[in-house]
């Protein structure tokens, strides 16, 4: 998501830095025009130290640094404690984090708003959180603050499901009648360029989602029938790592992003699953 939100504010003109935990991810950046690239994890205050330009918005759209529970306070809470710390002395005038809806545990396929209850929470989901009340914490250093609470990404690179489908898997791990929330890569990273640009939307926490919300084995079974591929199975007792389960249960709920439509003009191009899905199975046929 860091690069395609990278590739399109250089393709409007912008001026752009990164930093990443990732080496490989350096040739990618420097290839579409990123001027400066750092290359450290967020929770090392040394890269502080080695960023020459003159930011004006900071998204911090890190991703977990592995390793359980000790690489999600690695990566949102202590490495936003630095990049909160950076933001505030460099003149960063708005801040953004993208979050996760995974903060939500409610699980009898309610409609959730971003003022619903984020407890109880599981310990990765409490990492998160922490990490949001760090900006809401900050919130009078910067113009604006703006926390992105994202569904599951979907789009180019990212498309676990149809690629167990296209390789044949015949049985999927876990259940198939729970809600998927997803949003495309594309639509978050246009959201995140009109909140850089926005004059009036208000600071806070927003829920960022389209409006295609279905069952699992509803998205598989479309999944099916575009490609051809033999419709696979759930096995609710093959555990997968994807699945974030509390007390042995999967969150379903339905998130709504009503809020984030009407505070930043924002619609998504990919209303729903088969609209992103489509473009990505097309641009696989080219």
């Amino acid at each position: 998501m860091g690069i395609a939100l990278a590739q399109r504010l250089l393709s409007s003109g912008a001026q752009v830095g990164a930093l990443t935990r990732n080496r490989l991810q350096v040739e990618r950046l420097r290839a579409i025009g990123v001027h400066e690239c750092v290359v450290a994890d967020l929770d090392d205050p040394r890269w502080m130290e080695q960023v020459g330009g003159d930011y004006r918005i900071l998204v911090n759209c890190v991703s977990s640094a592995g390793g359980g529970l000790a690489g999600y306070k690695k990566s949102y809470v202590d490495g936003q404690k630095i990049a909160l710390d950076w933001a505030q002395t460099h003149g960063v005038e708005r801040y953004m984090y993208t979050s996760s809806t995974s903060v939500y545990p409610q699980q009898q396929g309610e409609q959730v708003d971003c003022t619903a209850a984020t407890e109880p929470a599981s310990d990765t989901a409490q990492c998160l959180l922490q990490a949001e009340d760090l900006v809401q914490q900050s919130a009078a250093a910067f113009e604006r603050h703006f926390v992105f609470r994202l569904a599951g990404i979907y789009g180019p690179e990212r498309h676990f499901l149809l690629d167990q489908l296209r390789q044949g898997a015949g049985v999927i791990a876990g259940r198939g009648d729970y809600t998927l929330n997803l949003i495309h890569r594309d639509d978050i990273v246009e959201l995140l360029v009109l909140a850089m640009q926005h004059p009036k939307a208000i600071s806070g926490i927003y829920n960022v989602a389209d409006q295609g919300a279905a069952h699992k084995a509803q998205v598989l079974a479309w999944l099916a029938q575009q490609t051809g591929q033999p419709l696979p199975s759930f096995d609710p007792n093959m555990h997968s790592s994807r699945l974030r389960r509390r007390s042995g249960n999967i969150p379903d709920r339905i998130i709504c992003s009503l809020q984030t439509r009407q505070a930043f003009d924002w619609q998504p191009r990919y209303r729903d699953y088969r609209m992103g899905y489509a473009a990505l199975l097309q641009g696989f046929e080219a």
